[in-house]
């Protein structure tokens, strides 16, 4: 496969520090690849031998529990790093990332990285901040788990998925990629019965609007007075 082209990361705040010649040296490493609806970039427990970005489209990443639940521990942007396991002193993938919408994934293997990074000091300060902003998201859901109702709990789900991956539109602002009600519920520790009745009382209030994937939020107002504790 041909070298990627590097405009098609410069703009990535992963990269913003480096020339052009050392992100030229780093994508002639890098393979590129689609990631169909439904697909598994790897799987959970697979051997870590690699690294990723996603370059465009949506991933859910899942764990299955010891007691064999599902749940969705993260969702990964465009721009975002992910598979990155040696940061968690890990050799294996703690989680499976499933596209929730047609995706564009690089990927490098892990004896790139610490060449890569002895060169070019500033992409690894970068990738450790973005780890971090990833590690600070995890202890705000696990706080959340621990200490809220779970319509609070729901609010400050959705209000993440709209500041992260909100598109404006006249009616409100629409989650930018597929998303069931099952999803939110393994990224919020309840039931879909439960996070079905909240959409429900949420969209007769006129909060969210209805669809079978792509939420709408209609009035972000309210939705964050809900994740707050502020209600009537």
């Amino acid at each position: 496969m041909a070298d990627l082209d590097r405009s098609l990361v410069r703009a990535l705040p992963l990269f913003a520090r480096m020339t052009d010649e050392e992100l030229d040296r780093l994508l002639a490493r890098a393979v590129i690849r689609r990631v169909p609806v439904g697909e598994a970039v790897f799987e959970q427990g697979q051997k870590a031998n690699q690294f990723f970005l996603l370059l465009h489209g949506r991933l859910k990443v899942t764990q299955v529990t010891n007691d064999g639940q599902q749940i969705i521990v993260r969702v990964v942007h465009p721009g975002d790093l992910f598979g990155f396991a040696q940061a968690l002193q890990r050799d294996d993938y703690p989680g499976t990332p499933v596209a929730a919408a047609e995706s564009i994934v690089i990927c490098w293997p892990n004896e790139v990285w610490h060449s890569v990074v002895a060169q070019n000091p500033n992409l690894a300060v970068n990738a450790m901040q973005s780890i971090g902003q990833r590690l600070q998201e995890a202890h705000t859901r696990i706080r959340e788990m621990s200490t809220e109702e779970v319509e609070r709990r729901v609010a400050h789900a959705v209000l993440r998925l709209i500041d992260q991956a909100g598109r404006q539109e006249p009616e409100g602002v629409r989650i930018d990629f597929p998303l069931t009600r099952q999803d939110v519920a393994e990224m919020t520790g309840t039931t879909l019965h439960t996070v079905s009745r909240l959409f429900s009382a949420w969209e007769s209030q006129g909060i969210v609007k209805g669809g079978r994937q792509k939420l709408l939020v209609r009035d972000r107002a309210r939705l964050k007075a809900l994740a707050e504790g502020m209600t009537e």
